[in-house]
């Protein structure tokens, strides 16, 4: 009779060195597999799984070396002990990385032989590791750019005057620079709740989920303006709207493929510097309901102008909405940035900062996106 072999693992985001594992254990014996649960994963290294339990249970139950394999029932770095002890096995294997003294003298207790096995790769392929790919991986999680109404989303600033703010899901074709304007800091927060890409479900329940998740009510200080979280987690163009709270009272999308493929043809990006550590771009800040009329304004003819597919109207109201945002917060003008500005002013037909400026990346309108490298084309993400 064959002996039993026993082995534990999480086996999220399987393998070949995992299944390479299962091919030397099972040498020993008809081999079963304990698998880390989903709350046992979640606490033990502080994220959620890629793949669920059910998922990975039924992964590993269908690899030809595996007789059986089951979801552990325990918890913290020993939570199969009570598979273990159900199964019974005769061998308990492990990877050398993953091998200690605590679980030989457990395998002593039980009078279970212990083996460690090294990492080998089966010919031709190369050695795999989970923390390996995780850090190879590319993270599918969108970016957002703002093309109008920027600022609004704060209530001092809505509580002026209301109106709508216009952004752009994007997909990250390129890695963009942290404090840029990309929102890249409630993208990595998004990374927290979902590390590589958003799941299917409701857009704007998963917008409203990570702007909650952000701005943890006990922390004090500045509260990121929702169209991040909505321009991250809503596809295509969207505009929000925004009368003195932090959540917009309305919210409309366009996904048609007619103007998303138009943006795409006549915006870019060009990258300037981030912004520096020092930047306050609220210091100075002067807003007034004239001020703000004219942001909105802006962002209302850039929205009807986009429906138009009227590239001068768009322009004309790219750079007002551009101005605007100048008005109320000067200190988004940066050192630097006029230069980079006066670099477009003959080849763009209209520029403004994306995010809350002082830096990061120019958005630029364009009667065609140069394909000489020196601007970056911008992919709406379709959903």
């Amino acid at each position: 009779m064959a002996k039993k072999v026993f082995v534990s693992g999480c086996y999220d985001m399987l393998h070949s060195g995992h299944v390479a594992f299962f091919k030397s254990a099972a040498r020993f014996g008809d081999l079963y597999v304990g698998i880390g649960s989903d709350k046992t994963i979640e606490e033990l290294k502080h994220r959620k799984t890629i793949y669920s339990e059910r998922e990975r249970l039924y992964m590993v139950k269908a690899i030809r070396y595996v007789t059986d394999a089951f979801i552990n029932t325990g918890s913290g770095i020993f939570d199969f002990l009570e598979v273990m002890d159900r199964v019974k096995p005769d061998v308990f294997v492990v990877n050398s990385d993953g091998g200690s003294e605590e679980k030989r003298r457990m395998c002593e207790e039980r009078g279970i032989e212990y083996i460690e096995l090294d990492r080998i790769p089966d010919e031709g392929l190369k050695a795999r590791s989970t923390t390996s790919l995780r850090s190879e991986a590319k993270c599918r999680l969108p970016y957002r750019i703002d093309l109008a109404g920027t600022w609004i989303d704060q209530p001092y600033v809505s509580e002026h005057g209301a109106g709508w703010a216009l952004t752009v899901s994007i997909e990250p074709t390129v890695e963009f620079m942290e404090r840029g304007g990309m929102s890249t800091s409630t993208r990595n927060a998004a990374k927290k709740i979902w590390p590589y890409e958003l799941p299917d479900g409701d857009e704007e329940m998963l917008a409203r989920l990570l702007f909650c998740f952000e701005n943890d009510p006990e922390k004090q200080g500045h509260v990121s303006g929702a169209q991040d979280a909505i321009g991250i987690c809503m596809s295509g163009l969207t505009r929000h709207y925004y009368d003195g709270h932090y959540w917009p009272s309305k919210i409309e999308q366009c996904k048609d493929e007619k103007v998303l493929s138009w943006l795409e043809k006549h915006v870019c990006l060009y990258p300037m510097f981030p912004r520096r550590p020092d930047c306050s771009v609220v210091e100075g800040k002067e807003i007034t309901p004239e001020r703000v009329k004219a942001l909105t304004s802006a962002a209302d003819d850039c929205w009807n102008a986009i429906m138009a597919i009227d590239l001068d109207a768009f322009a004309a109201a790219f750079r007002r909405s551009f101005e605007a945002q100048v008005r109320m917060f000067p200190a988004m003008m940066q050192p630097g940035v006029k230069e980079h500005i006066d670099k477009w002013r003959d080849r763009a037909l209209a520029w403004k900062m994306v995010g809350a400026g002082g830096g990061g990346y120019l958005a630029l309108v364009m009667e065609e996106v140069p394909e000489d490298g020196s601007v970056i084309p911008i992919r709406a993400r379709r959903g």
